[in-house]
């Protein structure tokens, strides 16, 4: 469409943008000092700064609802584990410890949850968690469900459903009683 900006203009791989709530700043991992890392700047571009400066790959990085948290994958253990830090980079907590792939996190709408995509089971697979990283469970069963997407209310989760070229959207029924989840997958 018209009224395009570069936000980022450089000869790194900018990639994975995730605007905040407020659409004023811009998280996304650029890879300009050799492997990709966590950076943030204003949606005009200026105030860049790196949160995350190690020796792996950072990437898909997400804004907790509030705007003061974001989620994001790092490979510092050989495999993608899910990590927390605050806005500000500080607080670098990780969340999963699969001996396999666990990435592309994204927050529930009210910030208690992360959903997010695993290989633990096999084949990639959508699994939800609180924000502090207890109680992982897996909500899809086809192999290949990737990019899972939060509803507006948090009741559903819609994700692509790669075997079989369709989206999928689960149902979420939570029950602090007995702290599971159950699933009502429908594909489309």
């Amino acid at each position: 469409g018209s009224g395009q900006t570069a936000v980022v203009a450089s000869v790194a791989s900018e990639i994975h943008p995730h605007l905040n709530r407020g659409n004023t700043k811009i998280v996304y991992a650029s890879n300009s000092g050799g492997d990709h890392e966590i950076y943030v700047a204003n949606v005009d571009g200026s105030g860049q700064t790196a949160l995350t400066n190690n020796s792996t790959d950072d990437g898909n990085p997400t804004w907790s609802p509030d705007g003061s948290k974001i989620a994001f994958e790092a490979y510092r253990n050989g495999e993608a584990d899910i990590y927390v830090m605050n806005a500000n980079g500080t607080g670098q907590t990780r969340l999963t410890t699969s001996a396999d792939f666990d990435g592309m996190p994204t927050w529930s709408p009210d910030g208690s949850k992360i959903a997010f995509v695993s290989r633990r089971t096999g084949g990639y697979r959508i699994y939800v968690m609180n924000a502090d990283g207890s109680g992982q469970t897996q909500l899809s069963n086809q192999p290949y469900s990737l990019r899972p997407q939060w509803s507006p209310d948090g009741t559903q989760i819609a994700y692509d459903a790669e075997t079989h070229c369709k989206i999928s959207v689960a149902d979420i029924h939570w029950s602090k009683l007995n702290s599971k989840y159950s699933r009502n997958d429908t594909l489309y």
